[in-house]
């Protein structure tokens, strides 16, 4: 009695609680044998009994809400009134991005987002595991800007969503330049940059035009993303662990600002940051839209 082997592979994953690429997520969470253990039975078909009470009126109200981005910072405020006019404004001065939509605002349409992986992870409870989903995302306008959100949460599209946010919040600037004369676009990395996260480390080499990314899917992903159309890498480490692998590509990206070259030598002119400039306007208080009152 010949038994095939992906059924075996499946059962001995059910009953060692180890993540299994055939079983559906979430219907496995809710038995007693792989992940989420500790979800057992809550109310009708393992879901969180919602009443009237929760769902409906919330959710509508929250739709509305995002319509309209009200600003919560002052860089956020600067930003809708068009006082800031490009993200390299807001680079130059090191100021913290706390807001999403003001990446939205600038780059719109033209970032795009991939999501990396997403990975199961528990925690030993009382009553059995607790299981949550971690997902890595990049977003990048494959034009000099990328960046990179890790989120957890309950359930797998909660996760992505949070990871995309983060992802926008975290957009750095990536330099590029030539390999040899310059000539044209540019299309590289400006020189040779290493990153590391745990034991990965991996080296940004800068190639010649024609020459492609020659790298691993994870860092040649998000190498595209940034803009960067040739490209060497050699790296070593675990680099099957994929969280800390697009970790250190993005830890490399982001140190390519960071090396002065000759040619950013020239005297610096010392500008009004933008919250000096607009003191005046963000000294005036500002008026919401009333809220809606809640119908229950």
């Amino acid at each position: 009695s010949h038994v095939p082997l992906v059924p075996r592979l499946c059962l001995a994953s059910s009953s060692l609680g180890n993540f299994c690429p055939y079983h559906n997520m979430a219907d496995e969470g809710r038995g007693r044998g792989g992940f989420g253990r500790g979800f057992g039975g809550r109310g009708r078909d393992g879901d969180r009994g919602r009443g009237r009470g929760r769902g409906g009126p919330r959710g509508r109200r929250g739709e509305k809400d995002e319509e309209k981005w009200v600003p919560c910072t002052k860089l956020g405020r600067l930003v809708q009134q068009g006082k800031i006019k490009s993200l390299e404004q807001i680079y130059l001065f090191s100021m913290p991005v706390k807001e999403y939509q003001i990446v939205e605002y600038f780059l719109g349409s033209s970032l795009k987002d991939e999501v990396m992986k997403i990975m199961p992870v528990q925690k030993q409870t009382r009553a059995g595991q607790r299981t949550r989903f971690k997902a890595f995302v990049v977003v990048g306008d494959h034009n000099g800007h990328c960046g990179l959100g890790v989120k957890c949460a309950k359930e797998v599209a909660t996760a992505i969503r949070g990871a995309i946010i983060l992802a926008k919040m975290s957009v750095i600037p990536v330099r590029r330049g030539y390999w040899g004369n310059k000539i044209g676009k540019v299309h590289t990395v400006p020189t040779k940059i290493t990153g590391k996260c745990g034991s990965v480390i991996i080296r940004l080499v800068p190639a010649p035009r024609g020459a492609g990314i020659v790298a691993a899917r994870v860092p040649k992903k998000v190498l595209q993303m940034a803009g960067i159309e040739d490209c060497y890498t050699s790296s070593r480490g675990s680099r099957k662990t994929l969280g800390n692998f697009v970790k250190a590509t993005f830890n490399a990206l982001s140190k390519t600002y960071g090396f002065l070259t000759p040619d950013l030598w020239r005297e610096t002119k010392y500008t009004k940051s933008p919250l000096q400039e607009f003191t005046d306007f963000l000294a005036k208080p500002t008026y919401g839209a009333p809220k809606a009152e809640a119908q229950y």
